[in-house]
């Protein structure tokens, strides 16, 4: 059955969902696929734009990268729902069925990931450069992506306690206690509630994307923000993946979102004393510069911070003291130059 009667009385919708886009001879094209590659495609568009604009990337990269993790990504989810859920399967062959469904986003965005920062490893690339231009682009394919879900009429909630909700979601194939029930029942419409937040999550690190102070900050928002989203939506799912009795993306997504913070906080202070280092060399360079030019008559340069010959000094800073050695030998050279042509003229005048 392709027809899914859906409801939403506390908004007056009233309506049937058809799972099949349209067929091609006996090939049949659902909408969730159509769903899906739409998100994709937008997530591929928004991907180029903005590594290519704002951080400087190589299109040919932002190719690369989007094909070898749209399809690692699909192997992943796929992996994910199948080992989850092994007593569905009874050869191998169905297990790589994916027609009928079952795919698992953490499988998605894990092994997806994976294959990008082992294509930045190998292409030497900046790896949270190029992952900060991607989530956003990720979360722009959830956003979509979730839709899929309402017209298959699946990822819903629970049905306790929804009687009230104005958004209330009604469907006539709802699977209660593993039970079919072909009766209206009301659940929590779960697909919009990760849909909603990934779209304000997608505005909040858009606006943040401008002030962006280090390499990493826009993914770790994103796992952070996504992680935390996905576990509290996910303990309302009727559907959910277990692992020792565990909802799995529950547990995925706090531990996400913890490690997340630390990550934010780690980078944030990584940045903050690199940013220290780059002033104080700085405000040497300045110093040394001003000095330079006042003792311009001497052989010994004086610097405004200590020199002796046990210091360590960098390769730059070390560069500076003989360069400008060098202009004071140069400058000290032109002046004798310029002295003896002097006393040659007041010869010849004798």
């Amino acid at each position: 059955m392709n027809i899914n009667h859906v409801t939403f009385p506390g908004l007056g919708l009233d309506f049937n969902l058809n799972e099949i886009a349209f067929s091609i001879g006996s090939l049949q094209v659902r909408w969730y696929g159509i769903i899906l590659c739409t998100g994709i495609i937008a997530a591929f568009l928004y991907f180029m734009r903005r590594a290519s604009k704002t951080e400087g990337i190589d299109p040919d990269h932002v190719y690369n990268i989007t094909l070898l993790a749209v399809i690692v990504a699909i192997i992943g989810a796929r992996f994910t729902y199948v080992i989850t859920n092994l007593d569905l399967y009874d050869t191998f062959w169905e297990m790589l069925d994916i027609r009928e469904g079952g795919i698992a986003i953490y499988g998605a965005i894990i092994f997806g990931g994976s294959a990008v920062i082992f294509y930045c490893k190998i292409k030497k690339l900046k790896t949270y450069t190029i992952l900060d231009s991607i989530a956003p682009a990720v979360m722009l394919g959830q956003i979509i992506g979730r839709w899929g879900n309402f017209v298959n009429a699946e990822a819903y909630g629970y049905s306790e306690g929804v009687d009230k909700l104005p958004w209330r979601m009604g469907l006539d194939r709802v699977f209660i206690d593993d039970k079919l029930r072909s009766d209206i029942q009301f659940v929590h419409p779960t697909f919009l509630y990760e849909s909603l937040w990934n779209l304000i999550g997608f505005i909040l690190i858009n606006i943040a994307y401008k002030k962006k102070k280090f390499d990493g900050q826009i993914f770790f928002y994103y796992v952070a923000w996504y992680g935390l989203g996905r576990g509290f939506i996910e303990m309302l799912r009727t559907d959910s993946l277990y692992i020792a009795g565990l909802k799995l993306s529950v547990v995925i997504g706090f531990i996400t979102f913890i490690v997340a913070i630390i990550m934010l906080f780690v980078l944030l202070k990584k940045s903050s004393r690199e940013l220290e280092n780059a002033m104080s060399y700085e405000s040497k360079y300045a110093a040394l510069r001003v000095q330079s030019d006042a003792v311009k008559d001497t052989d010994e340069l004086a610097v405004p911070f200590d020199v002796n010959e046990d210091q360590d000094y960098t390769e730059d800073e070390e560069t500076l003291f003989e360069q400008d050695e060098l202009d004071n030998d140069s400058e000290g050279d032109e002046d004798n130059e310029a002295t003896d042509e002097n006393t040659d003229d007041a010869n010849i005048e004798e």
